[in-house]
Order: structure tokens, then sequence, then C-alpha cells
């Protein structure tokens, strides 16, 4: 079936209006926030169910308003970074003609302060998320650039044991340093398994419902 008349003549107007180059900076600016939107949604939607139907009591309602509340969140931050990030190369590239490596520093800094500089969970896990893929791409830009010597032998079994050492030790000893979706997770791997009753609780749940 056809679409009307009017509505072909839209299409073709909004189609052409995308193709200007004038315009690119700032459609770009609204794609990004749609990507941004749709991307944080993807990720945050099932680990925020899989995260809240685990470690979180209350009814299901609560539940599922909460799980609600987080992709919101997590989506609109993340479109609102996305949006300021672009906006920000965009204006630093007019306003000097040419795009130049800091530009993108600058950008995304002052995105990083207005966006994510609030000091809730979910910017914190983005913000950790981040840093542990900061540090990687750090060590392999230092061997690129011979600042840093490749290692003669793997080190990624080093790595790992010193990485569960140090959050077993943290978790054993000083708790309320992680954070909180942190401390839930080894929680339940660590000391819930210390405890069962019978068989229900042993091997079916984690914890012993309460008789009626």
């Amino acid at each position: 079936m056809a679409a009307p008349p009017q509505l072909q003549t839209l299409l073709l107007a909004v189609n052409a209006l995308l193709r200007k180059r004038r315009y690119h900076a700032v459609l770009a600016m609204l794609k990004g926030f749609r990507n941004g939107a749709v991307y944080g949604a993807k990720i945050r939607a099932p680990h925020a169910l899989v995260m809240t139907f685990l470690f979180r009591s209350g009814s299901l309602q609560e539940k599922l308003r909460a799980i609600l509340q987080a992709t919101y969140t997590h989506s609109r931050n993340l479109a609102s970074f996305v949006f300021t990030y672009k906006g920000l190369c965009a204006l630093q590239s007019h306003l000097q003609g040419e795009t130049y490596q800091v530009h993108s520093f600058l950008a995304a800094f002052i995105g990083g302060l207005l966006v994510f500089g609030n000091n809730s969970t979910i910017n914190s896990q983005i913000n950790m998320y981040l840093m542990s893929r900061i540090l990687f791409a750090l060590c392999r830009l230092g061997m690129e650039k011979g600042y840093i010597p490749e290692p003669r032998w793997e080190p990624s079994r080093l790595f790992s044991g010193l990485v569960w050492g140090l959050v077993l030790w943290l978790f054993e000893y000083h708790r309320p340093t992680l954070q909180p979706s942190l401390q839930s997770s080894m929680t339940y791997l660590y000391e819930d398994s210390n405890v069962w009753h019978d068989i229900s609780d042993f091997l079916i749940y984690n914890k012993s419902r309460p008789s009626k």
C-alpha cells in the first residue's frame, strides 16, 4: 500500500535535508543522541533486570520501577554525553578551522564533568568500566610508542592473579570500599555459599524460604 502523497512529499523533503552537508554537524549530534539513548537502554535493561531480580527485595512493581529507572538514567546520560561531545567537537573545529586531537579530549572532559560527574551508582559503574579499558589501551599505546618495553612473557596470568587476589582481600577485610553491586555479587558467591539448612537451600534455593 503506497503512502499518501503528503507523506511522500514530507519524506522527500526530510531526506533532502538530511543530505545537506551544511547541517551535517547538527544532524550528527541528533543521531548521536538517538544512538546513545538506544545503546544505553540495550546495555542497562538486561543488566538491571538480572541484578534486580537476583539481589533486590520488594514487590514486583517496585522491582520493575527500579529496572525502568536504571534503564532510563543510563540511556539519558549516554545520549546527553554523545550529544554534548559531538557538539563541542564540532564547535572547536568550526572556531579553529581544523580538527586537532586535543578537541576530542576537551569535549569529552567537559561532557564527562557535566553528565557523569554526579557520583551515582550508574555513573560510577560506567566510569569504572571505562577506566579498566583505558588502562589496557594506555599500556598498548605505550608499547606501540616504545615508552613501555614489550614483556618477554605473557603477563595475563600474573595480572589475573593480582586482580582476583586484590578484590577478594578487599571483600573479606575492607568491604565498604567496594561498589555496592560488586559487594552483592560477591556476598552471593562467597558468603551465602557458607550457609544452608537442608537440601532446599543447599541445591534449589540460595536461602531457605520462610515457612507459611
